[in-house]
């Protein structure tokens, strides 16, 4: 447990007439997908030989860097993201949190970086939630955003793996990623590439994220919502949007991109699946030529921040095309049942879901 530390806006804290919880001072109902400053968060180290040492929850705030460190001059980091969720009945519970800790320990092994251990990752994923219950949002109006983080903190001036690395934790309180999860307008990028095979598409690598801004902000520049991306060795099969997998609907089957070195094995995305099957769709793991997103009855993205959001429509040149979204269409469906198993609303008959109070 974290020790009892005075912060700002504590004093301000309103009760829960549920539970007799404390929240933090926030508008819940005006929660975006920004950084909100909570109380602490979590560290620990370990050498490029050895193995990671116990951590600790200290206050959030910044931290040091030596200006050769690997991270700063290479780029060797790695990040990923989860969410805590506050249920009707006052629990709070993590979703699927082992897959996590395996995909970080997937992306170190490909970017020469020591990792800690699942156990590691799940109990400071724990501690860094308790500590910051009060910032965890009412049912309903939101979540605890998790950013666990894998740098090469170690100096160094030669191209090499770092010697040291630091693993962090830092939460926020986040609503929708995209304001009212209204369906997005996307554009089709066939010049700039998010990925190439034999490259690092397929780990959260914190090197895959700004190569994007350019292409997402000359499509927002032009109104759209968000850019999505083609395969780099044809430039004819869809792969995935800026940071989110996507998914076409044809009658009863439901198609995403295989998964083949370029594209992130999502967990929203796994999960998915498993509840399109789960309603008797068919599903598709396969390569999808543009012309069938362009075909396609229905589209939607999906993803840790986005959890699953629909598109209204895909441009691709001068060709505009719409899709089904609102209350009756599939992903719409997708989005209730997991976000009711998230925050325990609907039975989790899988076992994602870990309650951690």
């Amino acid at each position: 447990m974290a020790p009892a530390l005075q912060t700002n806006g504590e004093s301000n804290a309103r009760s829960n007439d549920g539970f007799g919880e404390e929240y933090a001072d926030v508008k819940w109902d005006e929660l975006g997908f920004a950084i909100v400053p909570t109380d602490y968060m979590y560290m620990m180290k370990c050498s490029k030989e050895g193995d990671f040492s116990q951590g600790k929850l200290m206050p959030y705030g910044n931290i040091e860097l030596s200006p050769s460190a690997g991270v700063l001059n290479y780029g060797q980091g790695l990040f990923e993201g989860l969410k805590a969720y506050r249920t009707e009945d006052g629990h709070i519970q993590l979703f699927r949190p082992e897959d996590n800790a395996l995909r970080m320990k997937m992306g170190a092994e490909r970017m020469c970086m020591q990792s800690p251990s699942v156990e590691q990752f799940l109990e400071a994923v724990k501690q860094t939630v308790i500590a910051n219950k009060r910032w965890i949002p009412p049912p309903g109006k939101g979540s605890l955003y998790l950013r666990p983080l894998l740098i090469g903190s170690g100096s160094l001036l030669g191209l090499a793996p770092a010697p040291e690395y630091t693993f962090l934790i830092f939460a926020s309180p986040v609503g929708n990623y995209h304001k009212g999860r209204s369906a997005l307008n996307l554009f089709v990028e066939d010049k700039l590439h998010r990925a190439i095979p034999g490259g690092t598409g397929c780990v959260k690598s914190i090197t895959n994220y700004s190569p994007v801004y350019l292409a997402q902000a000359q499509a927002k520049a032009k109104g759209f919502s968000d850019v999505l991306f083609l395969d780099s060795v044809n430039g004819k099969y869809v792969e995935e949007v800026t940071a989110c997998n996507i998914f076409i609907v044809k009658g009863n089957v439901v198609s995403t991109p295989a998964l083949q070195g370029t594209i992130l094995p999502g967990i929203t995305r796994k999960s998915i699946i498993d509840i399109a099957l789960s309603f008797g769709y068919q599903v598709e793991e396969r390569l999808i030529p543009l012309e069938d997103l362009l075909e396609a009855d229905e589209v939607f993205c999906t993803g840790t921040a986005v959890i699953v959001n629909p598109v209204g429509s895909v441009t691709h040149q001068d060709k505009k095309v719409e899709y089904k979204a609102g209350k009756e269409a599939l992903s719409h469906k997708l989005y209730e049942t997991l976000t009711g198993i998230q925050m325990g609303r609907v039975e989790d008959k899988m076992g994602w879901t870990l309650q951690i109070n």
